[in-house]
């Protein structure tokens, strides 16, 4: 696909998705604004997209805040004067040494007859840490939406991309209630909005993905070994999570010409069909 002449913001460009996305666009012919709350991973992403020759505006801002994202948009608008695609990938997700428990606890029990009980996840989750994701996964993406909408709406066309998860729309991630409540957050945050302003050529769609390939996720697999990740497995038909390229390529695709509106696309593996 092409994006030459296109103005791209991607959010959240660490290792993983993020990072991936802007190396896409990047190939693609896209300007780029990208940005994370972590300076070196966003320097580190800033090279890897000027590697392939595009040009790129990298700023440092936590999604979280309000204030950041408005700095950040008039950034963008002091460089660019445009903006014609946002994806919204930044977010918390469940990576903690207390997370990776609760998780080895939940595929352990969907993969061995045992009597039913209560995992008590829920009930074990303190107020920061469910505030915490909130800012981040929910509040974030309303914050970079509005900024986006006020440039896209005069102008009567854009695509926002929303990555939200197989989290938000099955029992898959149950080890971690906070993270699924956003998750599905943001799934309805988008068919509303994307509802609301389809009228004036602005496309808002999200990608739902399951398990993510990572470095850090792979590091993990290597860590429970292989009986726990043949039960891992039993859940994925296809016997593997997807890679980083492999999601990029469907972001672009909703970053193009389509006629989707309002729609979750979830590329899993067949995890949930």
């Amino acid at each position: 696909m092409d994006f030459h002449g296109k103005v791209v913001l991607v959010t959240g460009v660490g290792p993983g998705l993020g990072k991936a996305c802007a190396e896409a666009f990047a190939k693609a012919g896209a300007k780029l604004a990208i940005c994370d709350v972590n300076k070196k991973t966003l320097d580190e992403t800033q090279h890897a997209v000027e590697h392939y020759g595009a040009e790129c505006l990298a700023v440092q801002c936590d999604v979280s805040s309000s204030q950041e994202v408005s700095t950040m948009f008039k950034k963008i608008m002091q460089r660019y004067g445009t903006l014609d695609v946002l994806v919204n990938n930044a977010a918390i997700t469940p990576n903690s040494d207390t997370d990776t428990q609760r998780r080895n606890e939940l595929y352990r029990y969907m993969s061995t007859p045992e009597p039913r009980r209560s995992l008590s996840f829920t009930s074990s989750i303190s107020d920061e840490e469910w505030h915490r994701y909130w800012g981040v996964n929910v509040h974030g993406v309303f914050y970079c939406t509005r900024e986006a909408l006020k440039i896209m709406e005069p102008n009567c066309s854009g695509k926002i991309v929303n990555i939200a998860s197989i989290a938000g729309l099955s029992s898959k991630s149950a080890h971690s209630p906070h993270y699924c409540a956003t998750k599905g957050a943001v799934i309805s945050f988008t068919k509303s909005v994307a509802y609301e302003v389809a009228g004036s050529n602005i496309f808002v769609n999200a990608m739902a993905p399951g398990g993510v390939a990572t470095p850090r996720f792979n590091e993990y697999l290597d860590h429970i070994g292989e009986e726990a990740r043949n039960r891992l497995w039993q859940g994925v038909p296809l016997g593997r999570f997807g890679t980083v390229e492999e999601y990029a390529g469907t972001v672009l695709y909703l970053s193009g010409e389509h006629y989707l509106v309002g729609q979750v696309i979830s590329p899993n593996g067949g995890g949930v069909i």
